[in-house]
């Protein structure tokens, strides 16, 4: 049997927990992957994986022997690649990560449309408001807002993550309306917490050339955008939350901009992906849709950069 397509049935087989769906995946059947499991176990002349009528799990060296399978299986796929950078023709898996709010409510309709323009492409999109190691867990592209730490990825600048403060009316007209940013001190304030963090304490407005840090509280920490919508549109506080989130509960009246004569702060976004890797033709298809849909003014061209 082929050792690579062995591989893949192996990979897919550990990685869904069963032979059938892994062969679902594959389109293959059941049996197959069986064999093609069984011929690397006799190749080795040791058991990958354990199985029983209820579960399967890795072996230790299974679990070993699936960590250098994945590396080989995505150096052949760039190597098979080649050909589609020389045809420029997108095909293939497509794995991308992104920011759990920026991802459901801002980047999916560019993925959809993406995905209609380009048949012959896959996308695995995982969501998560975690720090993703691109090299370590085999994604090809990252969305990342805030501050980029030093590493080898390529980033392209993308228009700032905007935020915008606001309020049920309901809230509003039981604890008064802000005039100044200090007046948030006496309010409920509530701000997404952050996976790796609680959320700020600090919310920094300005107007024109001026600041204004303001220490805010509030008696409710959420990490889930939506219940913290839930949370403004029950009248509990005022919200700090992206724009794009925002939009329609403000269109619709049930939110109201809160000094609205102050500018939120924004957070910088970038897209990165590896460096060292030739680019296929679905990767700089799906850069350039991001760079037009995401890139907001002055970042229409940006040129490469390594951050």
């Amino acid at each position: 049997m082929d050792r690579l397509s062995s591989m893949n049935a192996f990979v897919m087989a550990a990685e869904l927990g069963s032979y059938a769906r892994a062969a679902e995946r594959l389109n293959m059947s059941p049996q197959m992957v069986a064999k093609h499991v069984a011929a690397l176990e006799q190749r080795l002349g040791a058991r990958l994986l354990n199985r029983t009528t209820r579960r399967q799990s890795l072996t230790e060296l299974g679990s070993a022997y699936y960590e250098r399978c994945k590396h080989i299986l995505t150096e052949a796929d760039a190597a098979d690649s080649l050909a589609q950078i020389m045809n420029d023709t997108p095909r293939g898996k497509l794995k991308i990560t992104a920011p759990v709010t920026f991802g459901s409510y801002s980047l999916m309709p560019l993925i959809t449309r993406f995905l209609r323009d380009h048949p012959d492409v896959e996308i695995d999109l995982h969501l998560t408001d975690r720090f993703v190691d691109l090299v370590e867990e085999g994604y090809e592209v990252a969305f990342r807002i805030g501050p980029l730490a030093t590493t080898s990825l390529t980033a392209r600048p993308l228009a700032p993550y905007r935020l915008v403060l606001c309020a049920a009316p309901a809230y509003l007209a039981e604890r008064g309306v802000p005039r100044v940013p200090v007046d948030l001190e006496h309010h409920e304030c509530l701000g997404y917490a952050f996976w790796s963090r609680p959320a700020d304490r600090e919310w920094v407005l300005h107007q024109g050339s001026a600041s204004y840090r303001i220490r805010v509280a509030s008696r409710l920490q959420i990490n889930e955008s939506r219940a913290l919508m839930s949370a403004a549109l029950d009248g509990f506080g005022i919200v700090l939350g992206p724009e794009d989130f925002l939009r329609t509960a403000l269109a619709k009246g049930e939110l109201v901009r809160v000094l609205p004569d102050f500018d939120a702060p924004s957070r910088p976004m970038h897209l990165v992906y590896t460096a060292n890797r030739q680019r296929t033709a679905k990767l700089r298809r799906f850069v350039d849709a991001v760079l037009r849909r995401f890139g907001g003014d002055g970042f229409s061209n940006p040129t490469d950069t390594t951050c």
